[in-house]
């Protein structure tokens, strides 16, 4: 047999491919420092919540507890209303999330579908609102709240959060993504345009409609500044704003502040770990035309 000869190895490609090494090692190590940097805060939450008040304060500190607090889990419901608290919370986020989905999947397909006179012109105002900081309207918003009597109720905490710009733009694209063929075989067919969105195409977007359900329910959850302005009865707050204003007046207990904080994460890690593949799907598949 003919002996094979094997061509030498160009010493150009060994360097792209050392370089191609070195590129793909700084970036995991750039991406593993990103992780921690995320990851610590909530390492540091969790020790807290089980230390007492001496240890935290003791210096230096570390990372594990020297003594476990349980007890802190208990205590913090005694201390400030949390059950109610947790159940405002739930309301508000979950209604908020439900509405949105519903009134920007309504506001988002008429803008895709529908050609009625001013159309372009509503949308640019949309996209205007996407670019105001949601402080600017915080004074004129709870002006209005005050004169309807809304202020520490659970209709002013709601409505004016019940649909976004940016759901309706989410929304509008995912329809645009859609073919019309779908709905006009329903409209020969003789169905309603109120049947065609309920039975086609709000089922058809599901993907998008989850995912901003899951982004309100997420953001009005966590929210502080709007739960802390339009209310002041404690059983009326939220959890992050009660806990925000559970501080002593020459001390905080910082142990008890950690616990709550994470009872009050724990339902929305929960929720996340079973729509996650959903959620990423509904972003991936909504395309930005």
């Amino acid at each position: 047999m003919p002996a094979r000869t094997l061509r030498p190895v160009d010493e150009s490609d060994q360097r792209i491919r050392r370089s191609r090494d070195v590129g793909t090692f700084l970036l995991v190590l750039l991406l593993c420092a990103a992780v921690f940097v995320t990851v610590l805060p909530f390492l540091w939450m969790l020790s807290a919540s089980v230390r007492t008040q001496g240890d935290l304060m003791a210096h230096p500190t570390t990372l594990l507890p020297t003594e476990f607090a349980w007890e802190n889990y208990t205590e913090i419901w005694r201390q400030i209303p949390f059950a109610r608290q947790l159940l405002n919370t739930a309301l508000f986020a979950g209604t908020v999330a439900v509405g949105s989905v519903l009134l920007d999947a309504m506001a988002g397909y008429a803008l895709a579908r529908f050609a009625f006179p001013g159309r372009t012109a509503i949308f640019v105002i949309v996209l205007v609102t996407l670019m105001l900081p949601p402080q600017v309207t915080l004074v004129p918003v709870y002006n209005l709240l005050s004169e309807l009597g809304w202020v520490d109720t659970y209709q002013g905490l709601i409505v004016p959060r019940v649909a976004d710009a940016f759901g309706i733009f989410f929304m509008r694209q995912f329809f645009l993504a859609l073919p019309m063929d779908l709905e006009d075989a329903a409209r020969i067919d003789g169905s309603s345009e109120l049947r065609i969105f309920t039975r086609i195409m709000l089922p058809l977007a599901w993907p998008a409609a989850l995912t901003i359900g899951l982004f309100n329910l997420l953001a009005n959850w966590n929210d502080l500044l709007w739960p802390l302005i339009v209310t002041s009865d404690p059983d009326m707050r939220t959890l992050p704003a009660g806990l925000a204003l559970f501080k002593g007046e020459h001390v905080t207990n910082y142990g008890l502040l950690m616990a709550g904080s994470v009872l009050a994460l724990l339902p929305m890690m929960v929720a996340f770990l079973f729509v996650q593949r959903r959620f990423v799907n509904g972003i991936a598949t909504t395309g930005i035309k």
